[in-house]
């Protein structure tokens, strides 16, 4: 068989590498030319239209006008009565308050002093004669004997509310009151836990009789005396 011999100068082989890097090249350049490439098309005349939107038409609001009221008649000025020159006028003369030189000085004669007598209140503790309870003159001890009487008007005349009663109400009332000078009972306190107990220790010390008033360095003054009322339900 017939051996293929090559030539060495029709050897394609050896510039294949040329070709290729050259086509390469070219595809390159291609590519390059189309990505770059701008095309401008003739748009002619373009009008711009601009969007405007209508204006709303706002309801204008209607403002009464009020008319102002007229003004007042003006005042009749006061009649001015003209006087006759011939009348006599008399016209009034204020003096002067101020003191001068001229002031005539009153003597004062006498001048009389009215003694008011201090009015003197006493505790029922410290009292030199202590008030006289009716039925007490001729006690020995006539402030136990005061503490008895007293003790025994309360019981006398004692009477429990019947409202104080329905509502369950008790308590100590304490009372405080004022012998006068003539043996009167006077400024009468109270303070209880209810109106309607105060109310009835009023009463009971209200119905005391009339005693002797106590005396202070042998004159009648006032005395204190306090003396608390029970009511109790059973």
């Amino acid at each position: 068989m017939m051996e293929v011999k090559k030539n060495p100068k029709k050897d394609l082989n050896k510039s294949s590498g040329i070709f290729f890097a050259a086509g390469m090249a070219m595809v390159l350049a291609l590519t390059y030319v189309a990505v770059e490439w701008k095309t401008f098309y003739d748009i002619g005349h373009v009008d711009i239209v601009q969007s405007i939107e209508p204006q709303i038409d706002e309801e204008v609001p209607v403002v009464e006008w009020k008319t102002p009221p007229p003004p007042p008649p003006p005042i009749a000025p006061p009649i001015i009565e003209v006087v006759p020159d011939d009348d006599d006028i008399k016209e009034t003369v204020i003096e002067s308050s101020e003191i001068d030189e001229n002031t005539e000085v009153v003597e004062v004669e006498e001048v009389e002093y009215a003694e008011v007598e201090e009015e003197v209140k006493v505790n029922w503790v410290t009292i030199e004669q202590v008030p006289i309870f009716p039925g007490c003159e001729n006690a020995e001890d006539k402030r136990a004997c005061f503490q008895d009487k007293m003790n025994t008007h309360i019981r006398k005349v004692f009477r429990y509310p019947v409202i104080a009663q329905e509502m369950g109400v008790e308590g100590k009332v304490f009372t405080q009151f004022t012998i006068a000078k003539d043996g009167s009972i006077a400024n009468i306190l109270l303070r209880g836990p209810d109106k309607n107990l105060e109310k009835e220790a009023k009463r009971i010390i209200g119905k005391l009789p009339k005693m002797t008033p106590g005396k202070q360095r042998d004159q009648n003054v006032k005395v204190a005396f306090s003396i608390p009322i029970l009511f109790q339900l059973n």
